[in-house]
């Protein structure tokens, strides 16, 4: 163990599971802050072909390979550096069960719990505690494993329609179904237990597979995250306004658009994070960056899901609306240092994803040259090649591309936005029926 002279003196930073190029400015703008040079020590999982891919490279940073599966591995792997450790932190929800295995062997440092993360990880879990907590903040639930006849007279007597299918230990809106009467549960019931076990192997699923039902909740999606220091204190950073792939016209809930600031007057900001202080404190968050997905209903405020981790897109949003470093706030939030929060306001900023119409290999996409000349536009990433499979998030595939604008004027992006939904097409090949 380090003397108290030398933890004073700790110059590293341990990434798990990834390292990006955003973590890699945010680690020179901690060095400024604290005075001293601060390094990057990022722990791969050897046993993923693909752990590598996306890893962001430095020179003065320090890469380390690793078996996770044996906690050995793990602290021999660390020893050499761990009384350098200042802070442990992670990024992506299929690193968390990476994170779970180091936190033991880092037990000076400020983390979660092991337990928190697994609530947080699994919805049938996180439902449970949030239910155990305070009833009012989230929706009526229970657990299937089959499609069986028993098990939809249970399903439509306890919950009733319409009504939510989720995969528990999956995010990013992968096979989430919506069923609005019996014969629709049944099929969506029966094509979620044929497909769950292949992409939670796709996609890293938590857990054991399982499927969660809830009741529909009907109303507006937000989403906003939150640092929690040590001590259980809550910083809110802006809210984000969703909306999903059923707001035009898809049979789908991916999220399709996000935009910041919202258009929500104070008072309903207040609300909203009154309900997201429950739901942290019902599954005993600390020391983490933490993303909350709330449903504005009649009935007030309701938890839709809590995530340890950072929320899709939003280092971009809150850079660009407000000038705040969201990555910075995350390692900040871990040695612990109060995040910096610029309530100014720069501008709009809209994140946008698209999924083909229908099944099948994509063909072109039209109108992408036009949406790269728009003045809205940031960036433009594309996920899927010409002859790549094209298919919908509810049957657990990923985006065609994601769009990224920005604007000072809120009425040109509307009208920007505008412009891609009528000029952007994706084309696909139509499948065959068999």
């Amino acid at each position: 163990m380090s003397s108290f002279e030398n933890a004073q003196e700790r110059d590293m930073i341990l990434f798990v599971g990834s390292f990006l190029n955003t973590q890699v400015d945010a680690i020179k703008k901690i060095s400024t802050m604290l005075g001293r040079n601060i390094r990057a020590c990022v722990l791969i999982d050897i046993t993923d072909p693909k752990a590598k891919e996306g890893i962001a490279k430095h020179n003065k940073a320090v890469y380390l390979e690793c078996d996770f599966s044996s906690p050995l591995a793990i602290a021999n792997t660390i020893k050499p550096y761990k009384d350098r450790f200042l802070a442990v932190t992670c990024r992506a929800e299929k690193n968390i069960p990476l994170f779970k295995k180091v936190i033991p062997h880092v037990p000076y440092l400020n983390t979660p719990t092991e337990l928190s993360l697994d609530w947080t990880t699994d919805k049938i879990k996180m439902r449970q505690m949030l239910r155990n907590f305070d009833k009012t903040i989230s929706p009526k639930f229970l657990v299937a494993h089959d499609s069986t006849k028993e098990t939809l007279d249970r399903i439509e007597k306890q919950i009733g329609f319409p009504l939510i299918l989720k995969p528990s230990g999956l995010a990013a809106s992968l096979l989430v179904t919506i069923c609005y009467y019996r014969e629709e549960l049944e099929d969506d019931m029966k094509n979620m237990v044929r497909k769950i076990n292949q992409i939670y192997k796709k996609n890293k699923g938590r857990g054991e597979p399982q499927i969660l039902v809830e009741e529909f909740m009907e109303g507006s999606m937000y989403s906003i995250d939150v640092y929690v220091n040590q001590r259980g204190v809550m910083y809110f950073a802006p809210m984000v306004h969703v909306r999903t792939g059923r707001a035009i016209g898809f049979d789908d809930f991916f999220n399709y658009m996000r935009t910041t600031p919202t258009q929500l007057r104070p008072h309903k900001i207040e609300a909203a994070k009154k309900a997201a202080e429950k739901a942290i404190e019902a599954l005993n968050i600390r020391s983490l960056t933490c993303h909350i997905e709330l449903m504005k209903t009649e009935d007030g405020w309701k938890i839709i899901e809590l995530g340890p981790r950072i929320g899709g897109f939003r280092h971009e949003m809150y850079e660009l609306s407000f000038g705040i470093d969201h990555t910075m706030n995350d390692i900040l939030i871990r040695i612990p240092k109060k995040p910096i929060l610029n309530k100014k306001l720069k501008g709009y900023t809209v994140a946008l994803k698209f999924y083909a119409r229908k099944k099948g290999r994509l063909i072109n996409i039209v109108g992408i040259n036009k949406v790269r000349k728009l003045d809205s536009f940031v960036n433009l990433k594309q996920y899927k090649q010409k002859g790549d499979m094209c298919d919908f998030a509810r049957n657990g595939d990923n985006s065609v591309f994601d769009i990224v604008l920005f604007n000072k004027n809120r009425s040109k992006i509307l009208a920007d936005i505008r412009r891609i939904e009528k000029s952007v097409e994706i084309q696909v090949t139509g499948l065959k029926k068999k």
